[in-house]
């Protein structure tokens, strides 16, 4: 079934339209409406329910320990991360499935460092829930009546990533990051207008804990014709906020006492400092957090985290750079040194995993540019000097060796 928009709120599939234009075409006429109706009927309770629902209908039955197995496929490191949220998700999914009402929503709050796998750590979950998912961005949202995006943005985006089944909406999970960049200045309630942070707290407060809100079916705005409004129950969507938090750990880094240095260089990296007080502290409301009971606090990745992410990982971007030039008929190999020199940029340039393919692609533009016009080239060796260089190590297939011209 095909489902082709008129126009920007109104869709039409291609069984309704074939219909549709056979009435104004006159092909059926008075003595057919039976055969028509029983056939919107069917459209109605079969095909279209089933198009609907069939990607969400699968039954979760991992436990705690089968969920950290699977994070591990795709998230590196941050172990005790890993482990609260796989309980938590543990007991979400037996949430969805009860009908006592007695198991209670457990929202979740993830601070970290940029690029250490938040929202990869979020996506991850959503996908063995197999619930509709979206990311938020806290920094586009206003309070209600200002210029920006309203609070209830994030479900509009819920239910159009569930392709307009409310009810699978209402079991997904909202991601809504940069949450740190709504905290009030000074961790003390302003005495004026903050439209855009503390505003967006008190906004949030009933959509996290769990209520009925009214909708606008599109555009971005309430309005105050109920027609154009459908209600939402969040009291079953799961929200995790996430945010870098920076400077919130400090206290936890630079603890010394007498004419003691701080941390060593060679000394482990200190267990982040996460608790209701340091949020309060930073700038979050007290009501706010408390609708954040799971606090989760990520580590920065190190430099042999960074080589992991780079290679072990199913969707790791090596693997990826492999598969491009594979398909020109030419082996691509990451020498050791070479992997560990781009793990040195990430950390120096302060961007985690998140800036590893920004760098790799810094590095690949010319070779792979240039490779798709060369038929003589066996593989392509990735050296420590490379990376500084931009010119690879290039193999032909009469096995000379040399180095690119590039």
């Amino acid at each position: 079934m095909v489902i082709s928009p008129i126009r920007q709120d109104v869709f039409i599939c291609d069984r309704c339209a074939a219909i549709v234009s056979a009435i104004i075409g006159g092909d059926i006429n008075k003595r057919d409406s039976r055969p028509m109706r029983e056939e919107w009927e069917s459209l109605s309770s079969t095909d279209s329910q089933q198009s609907i629902n069939k990607d969400y209908t699968v039954e979760f039955n991992m436990t705690p320990s089968g969920v950290h197995r699977e994070l591990d496929r795709f998230v590196i490191g941050q172990e005790q991360a890993k482990k609260i949220l796989s309980v938590a998700v543990y007991n979400h999914s037996k949430r969805l499935n009860d009908s006592t009402g007695l198991i209670k929503k457990s929202n979740i709050l993830i601070a970290g460092p940029s690029g250490c796998g938040k929202t990869l750590l979020a996506g991850t979950l959503a996908r063995l829930l197999n619930v509709p998912f979206v990311v938020a961005d806290a920094t586009s949202l206003t309070e209600t009546g200002y210029v920006g995006d309203d609070v209830e943005v994030c479900l509009q985006r819920l239910i159009e990533a569930a392709d307009g089944d409310i009810e699978q909406a209402q079991r997904g999970i909202v991601y809504i990051d940069e949450i740190d960049k709504i905290a009030r200045v000074g961790g003390s309630r302003s005495i004026t207008r903050d439209a855009a942070g503390e505003g967006v707290q008190a906004g949030l407060l009933k959509l996290i804990e769990g209520c009925e809100v009214s909708i606008p079916f599109s555009g971005k705005r309430k309005s105050s014709n109920q027609a154009d409004s459908i209600t939402f129950n969040t009291s079953n969507v799961l929200f995790i906020c996430g945010g870098a938090f920076e400077g919130l750990f400090d206290i936890a880094q630079n603890k010394s006492i007498g004419f003691m240095s701080a941390t060593s260089p060679k000394q482990s990296a200190p267990e982040p400092l996460l608790n209701p007080e340091s949020l309060v502290k930073y700038g979050l409301m007290p009501e706010f957090i408390g609708r954040l009971p799971i606090l989760c606090g990520l580590s920065e990745l190190t430099e042999d985290d960074l080589i992991r992410v780079l290679t072990e990982p199913e969707d790791a971007i090596t693997k990826e750079y492999q598969l491009l030039f594979d398909k020109d008929g030419v082996r691509l190999t990451f020498e050791e040194d070479a992997l560990r020199e781009v793990a040195r940029l990430a950390i120096t340039k302060k961007t985690g995993a998140r800036g590893l393919r920004a760098i790799l692609e810094d590095v690949m533009l010319d070779i792979m540019y240039e490779l798709p016009d060369s038929n003589n080239i066996r593989e392509c060796i990735i050296t420590k000097e490379s990376i500084t260089t931009k010119e690879p190590v290039l193999v032909k297939k009469r096995g000379k060796r040399q180095a690119s011209a590039t």
